[in-house]
């Protein structure tokens, strides 16, 4: 096996080699590793005993080599968000939908080729709450046949800054207590820049991140979402942002003084340093468009001028840095105004004539207790949380993947191949809904696609339980927004307003609450896909589905074989 697999390393070589690309290999070695921040050490579970984990910078067309070996107590996967990993979902990562979780003591090595896309990604685990400190960025350059930006100016210098969240406990242990209780899980203690929560938080100022500009350079500032379970907007003080792409598309520039980014999402923005030199914050806080708990602490880096004073306080150089201007928790006029902007920079093929019709509902839900408020049923009057597509909370396997299972023509006792294209009851989705449509039923259910079939997806909120913005992430894909509203989609007078001419094209978009959202792909990628809410206490809860994309004719339009070394369950 191991002659196999160099052999196919070798190939992998000479042929990115033949078109000028690269091969990169790298390790990734999970393991507990002490991390301190408010004050207190926690062994954390990093990748290379780094806190955010390494970045991989590659070229369109390079390729990917990369070993994980599972040296921490759980069963981890990783998936690498946003590579559509076209007849490769072995690569894809999220466990029991592509493979089988990597056990302690097992290694597993993802092997993928990045073709046709450009742009700021990232990466992350795959197995429940691993993801709040397993993560890192994806830097995707031009090739070098054509090294250059489509931007409107050249940037001078470039700061990677992932958003993250931090809780002051073991994130399994938060997940654990959710799930044994039925409540929702508690909130986190911080969010992060890269990793660190900033000035405004306990122990933590002197850690704080500095990025140094000089007067006039221009910065492309590559901004990721890797909360776990927050949308976020994002500003850096006294100073506009050029949005130019958008989960590695690019997009129509446009200006800006904050940006909004749900949990998996990317956005890329140019900056101009034109302000007097001094120091500026550059912060994050939740954009909390649910009627729910949320952690309203603000995390902040700072953006240094390079020749920028400094003052003394108490024997310490400080700077003083001016203050971010954020918009209120709560403030869904400039979060969807901020969304409405982005467009493609030209004219893109969008799918025109529909084989696939498909309407999904999307939100939380609950649970009765045949005993309501006992220790298992702590969510509101005695319930557990849930939540559901189309009425169906999704149950991940666990005796096998769902690809493994298709490919071996063993679904049974797996999945199954009715998830529903609508909703089983018609009803008013975004008004007050009677509590018998509150509790979905449990399945893992899949829906088949033809291969390169033409698929529009309308994603319509609920009430159910709260409205809330669901950012919803299609794995092995990206498609075009076509469409966004508020209220209950109406197709006789609501498809007339699609953007047919240059939609945005994203992998993780947000449902507006209490509206809609309307999406289109061509199913030209065969294999399980998986389709969640990217915030991660609703993926436990269920808000997600399977895409069973069939093959094609001939190996080009087919799933390639199973690695060797795919993990068993």
């Amino acid at each position: 096996m191991e002659q196999l697999r160099s052999f196919f390393v070798f190939l992998a070589v000479f042929l990115a080699s033949l078109v000028n690309a690269e091969v990169h290999f790298h390790e990734f070695v999970i393991q507990e590793t002490p991390v301190k921040r408010l004050c207190r050490v926690h062994n954390s579970i990093t990748v290379n005993g780094q806190f955010p984990g390494p970045t991989l910078e590659v070229r369109n067309g390079d390729s990917l080599v990369i070993t994980a070996i599972n040296k921490a107590r759980y069963n981890i996967t990783l998936h690498w968000h946003g590579i559509w990993q076209m007849r490769n979902p072995w690569a894809d990562g999220p466990e029991y939908i592509t493979q089988c979780p990597i056990q302690p003591g097992g290694s597993y090595t993802y092997k993928f080729t990045i073709e046709d896309q450009e742009g700021t990604l990232w990466w992350h685990a795959h197995s429940r709450w691993l993801r709040a400190t397993v993560y890192g960025a994806l830097i995707i350059r031009p090739p070098l046949s054509s090294p250059h930006y489509p931007f409107p100016v050249i940037p001078k210098r470039e700061i990677t800054l992932l958003l993250g969240e931090w809780w002051d406990r073991n994130p399994m242990d938060v997940l654990n207590l959710a799930q044994f209780t039925g409540a929702a899980p508690n909130i986190s203690d911080a969010f992060t820049i890269n990793g660190q929560p900033g000035d405004l938080y306990r122990c933590s100022s002197q850690e704080t991140l500095r990025f140094l500009v000089g007067s006039g350079e221009i910065v492309l500032l590559r901004v990721i979402n890797s909360a776990l379970n927050q949308e976020l907007f994002f500003g850096v003080a006294n100073h506009k942002l050029t949005v130019v792409a958008a989960d590695a598309s690019y997009t129509k520039p446009f200006s800006t003084n904050v940006i909004m980014l749900g949990p998996g999402q990317t956005t890329d923005v140019l900056l101009t340093a034109d302000q007097p030199p001094a120091h500026y914050y550059m912060a994050a806080h939740a954009y909390n468009s649910a009627n729910a708990a949320f952690d309203n602490t603000t995390t902040t880096a700072i953006l240094k001028y390079k020749d920028a004073s400094c003052v003394t306080l108490q024997g310490k150089s400080q700077a003083q840095a001016i203050p971010a201007q954020l918009p209120g928790f709560n403030d869904t006029a400039t979060a969807a105004a901020f969304t409405a902007q982005m467009k493609s920079p030209s004219k893109v093929k969008v799918p025109l004539e529909i084989d696939e019709n498909l309407f999904f509902t999307v939100g939380l839900g609950l649970f009765n207790c045949p005993t309501p408020n006992t220790q298992r049923c702590q969510g509101p009057n005695g319930t557990r949380f849930t939540a559901s597509i189309n009425n169906v909370s999704f149950v991940f396997p666990k005796q096998n993947s769902i690809m493994q299972a298709y490919y071996q023509g063993t679904p049974a006792g797996v999945f199954t191949t009715d998830f529903p294209p609508t909703p089983p009851v018609t009803f008013d989705y975004t008004g007050n809904v009677s509590r018998g449509l509150w509790q979905p039923t449990r399945g893992t259910k899949a829906y088949k696609l033809k291969f390169n079939s033409k698929v529009q997806i309308i994603l319509q909120d609920t009430s159910i339980v709260t409205t809330e913005n669901h950012p919803m992430h299609l794995h092995g894909y990206e498609f075009y927004v076509v469409g966004t509203g508020v209220g209950n989609f109406n197709p006789s007078t609501d498809t007339a307003s699609f953007n047919l001419i240059d939609p945005p094209r994203r992998n993780t978009i947000g449902t507006p609450p209490g509206g809609w959202v309307a999406i289109r792909f061509v199913a030209n990628n065969p294999g399980a896909w998986l389709m969640h809410c990217h915030i991660d206490s609703h993926i436990f809860w269920g808000l997600a589905m399977v895409f069973l994309v069939e093959n094609g004719e001939g190996h080009l339009q087919s799933v390639q074989s199973p690695p060797l070394d795919l993990p068993q369950c």
